[in-house]
C-alpha cells in the first residue's frame, strides 16, 4: 500500500484535491484586488514578492545561494560571486523592510555558499562557508569582522595534500567544498562537505575538528552530495540530524549520535532545511518548496514549476521566462520569526523572494 507521501507526490491533481491537503491544480492566484500574488493551499498560504530586497546600484547579484535571518529580522544573503571581482562583497544585509544596510565578505567572493546566524550567550554571530577555489569556513560578527577562518580538516584523513594550504578550483572526493552548517547544543557544530568529500564533519565550539560521519555511497548513512544539514528539535525529547542527500533526491535522518535512522524520498534535489514551530521547509532545486511535518510527511508544496523547469534547459539564465508565483531553482529557504519564508534561488542573475505568511 502506498504511503501518505507517495499518494501526495504521485497522485493526480484530482487526487491531491481530494486529500484536502491541496486545492485544485492551480496552487497560486492573485487575490480579488489583483494587487498581490498568493500561493499555497488553504492553511499554508503566502503572499509572494520576488526580487524583494533593494540592492544599491554599486552592487549586483551574482548567483544567490543562501539566506539567514537574525533576531532583529535582518536578512543576510550570500551569493557565489565572480572570482575576478575581488573587491565586490559576497554578503548583503537588509532590514525587515528589504532596505539595504551593509555589505561585506570579499574573502568569500567566487565561492560564497552557506550562511547561518547563531546566538551564543546573547550575542549573535554569522557562520559562513565557501567552496570553489575559496574552500574555507568562518565565524564572523554580524558586521563582518572575522572571529576565525579555517580550511580543510587534514586530520580527517580524506583530503589531498595541500588542500588546506593551497586551495584550488579542483573538484573530487579528496577535495574540501563545504556547503552548510548545523548547530549542536554543546556549542559545537556540523559542517557538511557537500561538494567535496561527502562527509559531515563535527567541530567543537572553537572550530576544532572532532570527527566525521557519512562519506560517499548509495545511501543509508552515506551520501551523494550532502548539501544541507539541520538539527531537527521539533521533537524535543528526540532531536534528529537531517541531511539533504541532494543527488539521491532524499533526506536522511540520524539520531543525536549520528546513527542512521531512515531515508525520506520524494524530493527533487533537496538543498537545505529550516524549521519554524511544527513546520520544516525543504527548498528543492527542482522548482518548489515543500513544508513537512515531524514525520517528514508533505503538508504543502509552494511555487511548483517542476515539470517545466526539468524539461526546459537554461531557464536559470532566462529571467524573462520566469513565471510569477513559481520558482526556478530554490537553493535555500529560511523562516522569519512569524513564519514568513525567505528564498534564495540558484539563478545567474540572483533572486531572493519573500513569502509573507497569511493567517
Amino acid at each position: 500500500m502506498p504511503t501518505r507521501r507517495e499518494a501526495i507526490l504521485a497522485g493526480s491533481a484530482l487526487t491531491l484535491a481530494a486529500t484536502g491537503l491541496f486545492p485544485s491544480p492551480a496552487v497560486h492566484a492573485s487575490d480579488k484586488s489583483g494587487s498581490r500574488m498568493v500561493i499555497g493551499p488553504e492553511g499554508y498560504q503566502f503572499e509572494i514578492s520576488h526580487d524583494w530586497p533593494n540592492l544599491p546600484d554599486q552592487y549586483h547579484w551574482q548567483t544567490t545561494h543562501n539566506v539567514a535571518v537574525d533576531s532583529e529580522q535582518n536578512l543576510y544573503v550570500i551569493h557565489e560571486g565572480n572570482p575576478e571581482l575581488k573587491d565586490h562583497p559576497s554578503i548583503f544585509v537588509f532590514d525587515k523592510d528589504g532596505k539595504f544596510i551593509r555589505a561585506f565578505g570579499n574573502q568569500f567572493q567566487g565561492g560564497g555558499h552557506g550562511i547561518e546566524v547563531r546566538n551564543e550567550g546573547g550575542e549573535e554571530f554569522l557562520y559562513v562557508c565557501a567552496y570553489q577555489q575559496v574552500k574555507s569556513f568562518a565565524k564572523l560578527t554580524k558586521t563582518g569582522e572575522t572571529v576565525w577562518q579555517k580550511y580543510a580538516p587534514m586530520e580527517a584523513g580524506v583530503y589531498a595534500e595541500g588542500e588546506a594550504t593551497k586551495p584550488e578550483k579542483v573538484w573530487g572526493r579528496d577535495r574540501f567544498m563545504p556547503t552548510n552548517f548545523a548547530f549542536l547544543d554543546d556549542g559545537g557544530f556540523y559542517l557538511a562537505d557537500g561538494y567535496g568529500s561527502f562527509y559531515v564533519h563535527k567541530y567543537d565550539k572553537d572550530g576544532n575538528w572532532q570527527g566525521k560521519f557519512g562519506g560517499p555511497g548509495d545511501g543509508k548513512g552515506t551520501f551523494a552530495t550532502p548539501h544541507g544539514i539541520w538539527i531537527d528539535r521539533r521533537d524535543a525529547a528526540n532531536p534528529k540530524t537531517v541531511v539533504c542527500d541532494r543527488a539521491h533526491h532524499t533526506l536522511q535522518v540520524f539520531d543525536k549520535d549520528q546513527n542512521y535512522l531512515s531515508t525520506v524520498s520524494g524530493f527533487g534535489l533537496p538543498a537545505n532545511l529550516d524549521t519554524w514551530n511544527e513546520w520544516m521547509i525543504v527548498p528543492e532545486l527542482h522548482a518548489r518548496l515543500s513544508i513537512v511535518d515531524k514525520d517528514y510527511n508533505v503538508l504543502a508544496q509552494l511555487g511548483d514549476d517542476v515539470k517545466r523547469v526539468t524539461s526546459e534547459k537554461g531557464l536559470r539564465t532566462q529571467p524573462k521566462n520566469w513565471i510569477e508565483g513559481k520558482f526556478v531553482h530554490p537553493h535555500d529557504a529560511c523562516f522569519g520569526p512569524d513564519g514568513d519564508i525567505f528564498v534564495a534561488e540558484w539563478v545567474s542573475t540572483g533572486r531572493v523572494s519573500k513569502l509573507k505568511r497569511l493567517t
